[in-house]
């Protein structure tokens, strides 16, 4: 089922508030898919996603080629039960933006991210939930 990320119901909001991996699609420029995992942390006021990365990571790259590769999806799963948060992204090394993003992941995962000198932040505006069993 596709909801608007603002307007979960609670259950969802609950299994994405666990301190779970989720795998990242984001688009090659060849377009093939790359997937890969990742800690995450989701603002359900505001519908933002927000992954912790190196700039150089191939995930960063994706999504800062733009176009079509922006676009992009993040999955977390337990079992049969599964919500899928999709959206357009941007990657920035804002430090306020940065900042943010770390005390939330450290909030979530009760440690702090990798620290790398090139630490930037993947920021999805999700536009689209789909859910199982939730």
């Amino acid at each position: 089922m596709s909801r608007a990320a603002t307007e979960l119901p609670a259950t969802t909001r609950a299994f994405l508030a666990r301190p779970h991996t989720a795998t990242l699609t984001t688009l090659r420029p060849d377009g093939t898919p790359h997937v890969t995992p990742v800690r995450f942390t989701f603002d359900t006021a505001t519908g933002l996603v927000r992954v912790t990365t190196r700039a150089g990571a191939r995930k960063a790259r994706n999504v800062a080629a733009g176009g079509r590769a922006a676009r992009v999806a993040l999955c977390q799963a337990d079992g049969f039960r599964w919500v899928t948060l999709e959206g357009r992204a941007t990657v920035t090394d804002d430090p306020v933006r940065l900042t943010d993003a770390v005390r939330r992941y450290t909030a979530r995962y009760r440690a702090a991210p990798p620290a790398p000198e090139d630490l930037a932040v993947i920021e999805i505006a999700v536009d689209r939930v789909l859910t199982l069993n939730l």
